[in-house]
């Protein structure tokens, strides 16, 4: 558990660091953003095991909807996102989950801040290396994911930001085997955003 801990750790240190040196923002939104995000992620009603996962994520988002002219709590963007999933198991029955995701994100923007809070979700597939035969296991590999997190963006540039905040990640076969044992996990992210 040390390391995925470590990493985290070091990628908050470093989006400090770099938020020290700011420099110019613009206040049109980006057409298209690259991403590069971890989580370390820890199980919740997941009986009979505990687990947690070091979650990694390449993510691509498109602006889709610009509500800049607004006044108030809803000004701001949207975006539509597609991400890839790498995720080994640090601690539960299985050992690796690889996916994918699509999903929507809102950026809440205040004039002249470089702090964005966001609020995003969305669906997805993938596979785990399932173990049926074992109680509280996974029914089979092929599965869904459902994605939804919260948090605030910093704006370094108008070419690079970082994003801290709280991720929340669900993993299930729609009941195409019985038993269904889904997984649910919550637990910080950091991430570095390239804009276009």
């Amino acid at each position: 558990m040390a390391v995925p801990v470590a990493r985290i750790a070091n990628g908050i240190v470093l989006f400090i660091i770099t938020a020290l040196i700011g420099i110019g923002i613009s206040d049109e939104p980006p057409r298209f953003e690259f991403a590069i995000e971890s989580a370390y992620l820890f199980g919740a009603f997941n009986p009979p095991q505990n687990y947690e996962i070091s979650a990694d994520f390449l993510t691509t988002r498109v602006r889709w909807g610009n509500y800049l002219h607004r006044e108030g709590l809803f000004r701001g963007y949207n975006q539509v996102y597609f991400s890839f999933l790498a995720e080994p198991i640090i601690r539960g029955i299985e050992n690796h989950y690889f996916g994918m995701n699509l999903g929507l994100r809102y950026n809440f923007v205040r004039p002249g801040s470089r702090f964005v809070p966001y609020f995003s979700g969305g669906v997805g597939l993938g596979a785990i290396d399932s173990h049926p035969e074992q109680f509280g296991g996974q029914g089979q590999d092929f599965t869904f994911n459902i994605l939804s997190a919260a948090g605030v963006s910093y704006q370094f540039s108008d070419r690079f930001s970082g994003q801290v905040g709280l991720l929340y990640q669900h993993f299930s076969n729609a009941g195409l085997t019985d038993p269904n044992p889904s997984l649910n996990l919550f637990g910080p992210q950091v991430g570095f955003t390239f804009s276009f």
